[in-house]
């Protein structure tokens, strides 16, 4: 498992398999243990590179906010790649993963072969909506860092956004639990801070420009998130929607099958052996 040391800030890294090389980024509160069984299905036909994101996993958390920029993970990530020898590749990205995903299309096309993003934004284009995310981010970031991460986990297991796993095994809940638990106070709330919807650059204005093939996958359930996604399509040349039905914001762990057949049918249609 890679260690890579980027300007001050070390990254983890799981790096499997051989082929066109495919990147793994997980959501918030998650890790590369998110991709396990991702990582195995993908493995006998890809190269296979899961990072843990800034203040997640084993990766830093480092105590500068500034560190947690969305363009400055955006430089990592792409620098991480280039360390593990490759200078493009396609990315799959959950939610913030996928919305990071996102921005590297749009300021470093240079690294995107394709793109796979699940539960994806591009932001927010009215400033006011904006402040007020950044606001409401903030207040969670002082609820971490007030409370603990324990009780913040149970706080963030009971939001409405996850109510459609209800019917989750118990064996999948604790997984999702111990990997949310894994991480810290500081790595949470400054990721909040650095990163989060409201703080990073809305990406709008880019979206025409990224050629990259596009997979945009959602759960039927996630009716914010499916309208967006058809909304991204429209605007992105070679975008195109995905809706897994009886499925929420996390289709991977809800339809883990349907998921994993829509994102290998993509990737074996779309990428081809990169340098």
């Amino acid at each position: 498992m890679p260690r890579l040391e980027i300007a001050g800030l070390t990254l983890n890294a799981e790096q499997t398999g051989s082929g066109p090389p495919v990147v793994l980024l997980h959501g918030f509160t998650g890790s590369t243990t998110t991709w396990r069984r991702l990582i195995d299905l993908l493995a006998p036909e890809f190269e296979v590179i899961a990072f843990d994101i800034v203040g997640h996993g084993g990766s830093d958390s480092p105590q500068p906010v500034e560190r947690y920029e969305m363009h400055r993970c955006v430089d990592d990530l792409v620098a991480a790649l280039r360390l593990l020898g490759h200078q493009r590749a396609s990315w799959l990205g959950y939610s913030m993963g996928a919305r990071t995903a996102l921005q590297i299309a749009a300021h470093r096309p240079d690294a995107v072969d394709a793109l796979v993003l699940e539960g994806v934004t591009a932001g927010l284009a009215d400033p006011t909506e904006r402040a007020a995310r950044v606001a409401s981010d903030e207040a969670l970031a002082d609820r971490i860092e007030g409370e603990g991460l324990e009780a913040f986990v149970d706080f963030w297991q009971s939001i409405a956004l996850w109510d459609t796993q209800d019917g989750l095994a118990a064996a999948t809940v604790e997984a999702l639990r111990r990997q949310r638990m894994a991480n810290s106070v500081t790595g949470l709330a400054n990721s909040l801070r650095g990163m989060g919807t409201g703080a990073q650059e809305p990406v709008h204005g880019s979206l025409t420009a990224i050629e990259a093939p596009t997979l945009l996958l959602t759960g039927a359930l996630d009716q914010k998130f499916s309208t967006i996604a058809e909304q991204l399509a429209d605007a992105m040349p070679q975008a195109e929607c995905r809706t897994v039905a009886g499925a929420g914001h996390a289709v991977h762990l809800e339809d883990p099958q349907a998921f994993e057949s829509a994102v290998l049918e993509f990737l074996r249609g779309h990428v081809t052996a990169t340098v």
